[in-house]
């Protein structure tokens, strides 16, 4: 579900929502997660909303663009987990290193990642947006009330 769309962000929440990987795999969302998407970030950011605390998975990835089909950007299978204590891991270096050959990825994208974890880190260390408390709970609290109008 949607929550808000501005000029650079989206907003919206999975709730037990259908997954399709690239090789064909199906599985569904356990939790309801709040998703973030920025236009001009290179990152998105899934927190996910369970009985220990929130937990967040941030794909280093394209600014999305939205069209008439679906939201759309290119993972970079470079990915960090925040766990409730606030504990960071850094995933999947070996995947991308593999996909960054295999793919060609121009040194330019390279170089706009590593930036982009910097920033990504100073977000999650600082508590910023997506990964404030206030944030999670005002995002969440407002899918309730739509979810519950329908």
């Amino acid at each position: 579900m949607v929550l808000k769309t501005s000029e650079n962000a989206l907003i919206g929440c999975n709730d037990h929502t259908l997954v399709i990987e690239d090789d064909g795999r199906r599985w569904v969302t356990r939790e309801p997660a709040i998703v973030y998407f920025h236009k001009h970030y290179w990152f998105n950011v899934v927190a996910m909303i369970r009985d220990n605390g929130v937990s967040y998975y941030c794909n280093l990835a394209s600014p999305y663009v939205l069209d008439k089909e679906a939201l759309k950007y290119i993972d970079y299978d470079l990915d960090v987990k925040v766990f409730p204590d606030g504990e960071k891991r850094l995933l999947d270096v070996d995947e991308y290193e593999v996909f960054s050959r295999r793919w060609q990825y121009p040194p330019e994208i390279d170089k706009i990642l590593k930036a982009n974890v910097l920033i990504l880190v100073d977000w999650i260390n600082n508590r910023k947006g997506p990964f404030s408390k206030e944030y999670v709970d005002l995002w969440y609290s407002r899918y309730l009330e739509l979810s519950r109008r329908k």
